[in-house]
């Protein structure tokens, strides 16, 4: 039974080690903040960080979290940058019907954990992978943008 690391505990997963790490979060741990959205690493929904980089939880394999840190949107408020970016999405009415916020939420934190003063480009780039049904990318600039100063 393998062992991850998620969100700061050590926790066995009853699962093969070639389940996508989605699967194990949502079906196997009942964590269910990380969305499905395409199972083809193409909408972002399901972006959680290992090690600190945002990756597509619904292609990677739990084989490659061994000796890594798992963390999914139910602790990314749990430091600093993940803060100011949660507080900025309230601040600027990011989320319109929410499913591929934790996704969004995700992305954003590790561009800012790894750029602290993004241009629109820098955003746009990161953020390119994290696709929204219901449009509000303007938001999301504005409130990364948000993040960042209130970081500064």
């Amino acid at each position: 039974m393998p062992t991850l690391n998620i969100n700061g505990k050590d926790t066995s997963v009853d699962a093969d080690s070639s389940t996508p790490i989605l699967w194990a979060l949502r079906d196997t741990l009942g964590m269910t903040g990380t969305k499905f959205g395409c199972g083809a690493a193409l909408c972002g929904a399901c972006t959680v960080h290992l090690d600190g980089a945002a990756i597509r939880s619904c292609v990677t394999p739990i084989s490659a979290a061994a000796s890594k840190k798992i963390t999914t949107i139910e602790a990314v408020a749990s430091d600093k940058v993940g803060l100011a970016v949660h507080n900025a999405w309230v601040a600027h009415d990011v989320v319109q019907c929410g499913y591929c916020q934790s996704g969004q939420i995700m992305s954003a934190t590790a561009l800012l954990k790894a750029n602290k003063k993004p241009t629109d480009a820098d955003i746009d780039a990161a953020m390119a992978g994290n696709i929204c049904r219901c449009g509000t990318y303007a938001r999301v600039r504005s409130a990364i943008h948000a993040a960042a100063s209130s970081l500064a």
